[in-house]
């Protein structure tokens, strides 16, 4: 077992060192230069946009928000990785990580924005909504059917089972802190007591389909963020002046010429840009499956909101758990993972923080749960139609959950790793070549801003667009141009220009085909989707 750890960290440092981060950066800093800084340049609309309002499904239910698709995407991103991840980057590469997580999340904000404006682009009609994500547009944008069943397939294994069984352990192992600490008796029972407990939770969510997991993510998601925060804020003010140190050690780590010579500064680099991304996922090819779920006026929005996301974890989030570690110094040589966060928390605000921080930690990895389950239906419906497999889905994600809660899992984070890495691999190789139609949609987006508009999209703006399935016909009406201080715009102005120019006896038409409706996430009948290919316009 240990020479399998050995050389699976081997190929990890290999993939990640000379493979991974130089393609993730350079294709991020090109994203940065070529979009004019859009991950800076608009970061007051990406608030703005996170209150447009959703259309109306086929069913007759309300479409995804803005909001909740955030509150999905964020649902995955906050969680294990903000705690346990944050502690253990500080752990193998210092306090300069800190900083190199800042970095990327700053630098990878372009990619954030690209990869969810092409998953808006690129969606698909369901019975319920939309779907989407790399897989989607690999296939209808690349025309590549095989890359997107190859993410699909390495998405689901890593988020819906892989990352839901570590966000499994964290949960059982911050609770087995607190047991100790209440002094209550641990081990492999009250595993196993945690474990049932959470796969009755997480089933009677997944069962209900995306609208439940959006409801709950949209409730839970501020809640556990204010909580932590607030956490946070008090480690903050007890400790006011540790803050000069904390920030010195951060950027001395990363710069200084000690650890240079050591070595020290390649390893803040890397852990912080591999735990960076394993947080806030910008460029990894998952957000994007949440961000296609919004109903929404143009696909630049969720594009601008997928980014903020990217800065509300690793800028807020993480920010925190990297100034209460800090501040506490830990011996890593003795605690590792979230207990190293509730002893932290517990130098500084007594022995109640360690069970606070275990509720928060449980309200993060759950969202986190569902949210990486998520990213595995909609990819695999993607592959396959049949809800039968659906449902063998679903009971292997909560069997993932079990066997997390009840097992060590000191091989998986490295798995995870490598899974995550082949993930963004094809993800940016996608990117690269697509990232021209999001510019396009960007300047379109940016020139409605300079006018005073609410920006909206219809395909008959880029006829030259193939394979555009919920923005309405290529030909036809252009959406009225609605001022921004007029209220909301509609959030699908194709389905409003179909229906008048039905009326008016016009060209256009709708921009779903009732005949070939596909069902959503918590259905059961057919998914005919994009399955069978790209189809010409």
């Amino acid at each position: 077992m240990n020479v399998l750890n050995v050389l699976l960290v081997t190929v990890n440092d290999f993939f990640w060192s000379y493979l991974l981060i130089p393609l993730l950066v350079v294709l991020a800093l090109y994203f940065t230069v070529r979009s004019g800084l859009v991950q800076l340049r608009l970061f007051p609309e990406m608030f703005r946009v996170l209150r447009s309002s959703p259309g109306t499904a086929p069913d007759g239910g309300r479409e995804i928000s803005a909001f909740q698709a955030f509150a999905i995407s964020a649902a995955s991103r906050v969680g294990t990785g903000n705690i346990v991840g944050v502690a253990t980057a500080i752990m193998l590469g210092g306090p300069g990580a800190v900083f190199w997580m800042w970095a990327m999340a700053c630098v990878l904000g372009a990619a954030a924005f690209v990869e969810s404006t092409l998953a808006q682009l690129y969606k698909v009609r369901t019975s319920t909504g939309f779907r989407g994500g790399p897989a989607y547009y690999m296939l209808l944008g690349l025309g590549q059917r095989w890359m997107g069943a190859l993410f699909a397939v390495l998405i689901t294994v890593t988020f819906s089972l892989v990352f839901n069984s570590v966000q499994a352990n964290s949960i059982t192992g911050a609770i087995s802190t607190s047991a100790h600490e209440l002094g209550s008796p641990t081990g492999w029972f009250l595993n196993l007591l945690v474990g049932l407990a959470l796969v009755g939770l997480t089933a009677a969510v997944i069962f209900g389909g995306v609208r439940r997991i959006a409801t709950v993510a949209q409730t839970l998601v501020p809640l556990m963020a204010i909580l932590y925060i607030l956490l946070g804020a008090a480690v903050v003010i007890l400790n006011i002046g540790e803050l000069p140190r904390v920030v010195a050690d951060i950027f001395a780590s990363a710069f200084g010429l000690r650890e240079a010579a050591a070595g020290g500064v390649g390893a803040a680099i890397v852990q912080g840009m591999r735990r960076g991304m394993f947080s806030n996922e910008a460029g990894l090819g998952s957000a994007p499956n949440a961000g296609a779920t919004a109903s929404v006026s143009h696909p630049a929005k969720q594009g601008l909101v997928q980014t903020l996301g990217v800065y509300f974890d690793t800028w807020l989030v993480c920010s925190v758990t990297a100034f209460i570690i800090l501040v506490y110094n830990p011996d890593f040589g003795v605690e590792t993972g979230a207990e190293v966060t509730q002893r932290a928390l517990q130098y500084s605000l007594g022995d109640w923080s360690v069970h606070a921080l275990t509720v928060i930690l449980f309200l993060l990895a759950f969202t986190s749960v569902l949210g990486n389950y998520y990213y595995g239906e909609s990819n695999l419906r993607f592959l396959d139609a049949d809800p039968q497999h659906m449902t063998y889905f679903r009971y292997a994600v909560l069997a993932a959950v079990f066997i997390g809660s009840v097992a060590p899992l000191t091989l998986v984070w490295n798995l995870a790793d490598i899974a995550m890495g082949a993930m963004a691999t094809v993800n940016l190789v996608a990117l690269a070549p697509l990232s021209a139609v999001a510019f396009r949609l960007l300047a379109d987006y940016s020139r409605q801003l300079r006018n005073g508009l609410d920006p909206q999209f219809t395909l008959s703006k880029m006829p030259d667009l193939r394979n555009v399935e919920c923005w309405g016909p290529a030909s036809g009406s252009l959406p009225d141009d609605v001022q921004r201080g007029e209220g909301d715009a509609p959030s699908d102005p194709a389905t409003a220009l179909a229906e008048r120019d039905a009326n008016d006896g016009g060209t256009g038409g709708s921009h779903a085909d009732p005949g070939a409706e596909e069902d959503g996430p918590g259905d059961d009948g057919p998914d005919e989707g994009p399955d069978q290919g790209p189809q010409e316009r």
